[in-house]
């Protein structure tokens, strides 16, 4: 289902890209405003992609490395229906308006109920096969993964107070400035924690195993762990710098964000030094390349959103498609290939047999590669673009440009955007097909067979 959710959700991404470049595309229907469709987009690709394979991987990770199965099949089972329900409510109701306005928090109080219930579930049954590990030690990608499940957890209960008055509608509990802190404080750390944290728990325990060596340093992974749980959770007033929040609040985020270059760069390069002695390995192994190259987005990501936070570059950064250009570095490049470098994996493992065409493997990683980097160069000249043509001034003190104008001059880098959209999506449609084909393989012939063909 991730790999379902990571094709319908560019999908959609890129037909409001290409809404932005060619306004005629949403045929004067309310339903496909990029309005309506873009709060869709961002919650296919986070929690129906991201989620579900956030869950894939943990609930395979944790039996793997604590030696025992799930503490409950059932309630596996439970979770991953639950979370497939909730995401079809998000696709009813995000199209017909139906929405709370709070960026990656939009579904209306009877489905965020809904996902506190199946959350909790989840982690619980996670926490409940640490339990009864039959290992004494701990292995840190499932300390990565706990510190996502506890603070999502109570990110997602406080932002989504609310008082209900009708069956979809609903105001939250907080107003003004504080509504805006405590969103970016959910809003950020959705980013830090869930595609973060659990993410980086997929890394610890993917690259290692695909490149079939120990990770270059545990120590640094402990380090890793702790910095980035106690620090991320100050980040999120850098969304606010020259708002109606205290000055000091969005000077203490920026600081912590620039620390936060330090332990980011610690774990990205702690995974790309794992390969010590084996680089070789990535001429043949297209897995372990989507890995390798997720950490360098990572390493790149994780520096471009600490500089962002500065007063001086904000100024210049926000509001622009520049933060459009940083998400999807982090999302594209980051995100959705340390995933397809981790299902890739667990599909050849879980059916016991190779991927029905490397080439395909191959083909998939160059495109979701140039896909990514077409897509950030637009959005980065783009960006910085709007903001010049936004500050610039005659020698009058008048407005140079109009916003009119500024939108006339955007168009290209949309155009170009949707094309990057394009390419990644291919991709990703091509590692569906490349997956249903190995698992039709796989089920065709023997098992016996299928163990001989990995041996």
């Amino acid at each position: 289902m991730a790999i379902v959710y990571l094709v319908v959700g560019t999908l959609v991404g890129v037909w409001i890209a290409s809404e932005l470049a060619w306004p005629v595309l949403n045929f004067d229907l309310a339903e496909l405003t990029f309005g309506r469709l873009r709060p869709l987009h961002t919650n296919a690709v986070i929690f129906a992609f991201g989620g579900c394979t956030l869950m894939a991987t943990s609930f395979y990770t944790v039996q793997r490395t604590c030696g025992v199965g799930l503490w409950s099949n059932k309630l596996a089972w439970f979770v991953f229906w639950g979370w497939n329900v909730i995401i079809v409510l998000a696709v009813i109701t995000l199209p017909l308006g139906l929405t709370s306005g709070k960026e990656y928090a939009e579904l209306e109080w009877p489905i965020d109920i809904m996902i506190a219930v199946v959350w909790l579930a989840y982690s619980f049954n996670f926490a409940m096969t640490i339990a009864i590990r039959k290992t004494s030690h701990i292995y840190v990608s499932n300390w990565f993964f706990l510190s996502m499940m506890v603070m999502i957890t109570y990110l997602h209960v406080v932002n989504s107070l609310a008082i209900p008055v009708s069956l979809f509608k609903s105001y939250s509990v907080f107003s003004g400035v504080q509504d805006a802190m405590i969103q970016w404080w959910w809003g950020h750390n959705a980013v830090g924690f869930y595609l973060t944290a659990g993410f980086l728990g997929i890394m610890y325990y993917f690259v290692p195993k695909q490149a079939n060596r120990p990770i270059f340093s545990y120590r640094l992974s402990v380090i890793h762990f702790w910095a980035l749980s106690f620090g991320y959770v100050w980040l999120g007033a850098h969304h606010l710098q020259y708002t109606a929040l205290p000055d000091w609040t969005g000077s203490l985020g920026a600081a912590v964000s620039l620390a936060m270059i330090i332990p980011s760069w610690g774990g990205a390069i702690n995974g790309m030094m794992t390969l010590s002695g084996a680089w070789d390995k990535l001429r043949t192994d297209y897995v372990l390349r989507f890995l390798i190259m997720s950490l360098a987005f990572y390493a790149m990501s994780t520096f471009e959103g600490p500089v962002m936070s500065a007063k001086t570059v904000n100024a210049l950064s926000h509001y622009t498609d520049w933060t459009v250009g940083h998400v999807h570095s982090g999302a594209l490049g980051w995100v959705a290939m340390v995933a397809a470098g981790a299902l890739y994996h667990m599909i050849e493992k879980l059916w016991n047999t190779k991927m029905y065409s490397a080439g395909l493997v191959n083909l998939h990683f160059w495109l979701a590669t140039i896909g990514t980097v077409v897509y950030i160069t637009a959005m980065w000249v783009s960006g910085i673009m709007q903001a010049l043509m936004w500050r610039d001034y005659t020698e009058f003190g008048t407005l140079t440009y109009t916003f009119a104008e500024s939108v006339a001059a955007m168009h290209p880098y949309y155009a170009m955007r949707a094309i990057g959209g394009m390419i990644y999506w291919a991709g990703g449609a091509i590692m569906l097909y490349n997956t249903i084909m190995t698992i039709r393989q796989a089920t065709a012939q023997p098992q016996s067979n299928a163990a001989a063909a990995t041996a």
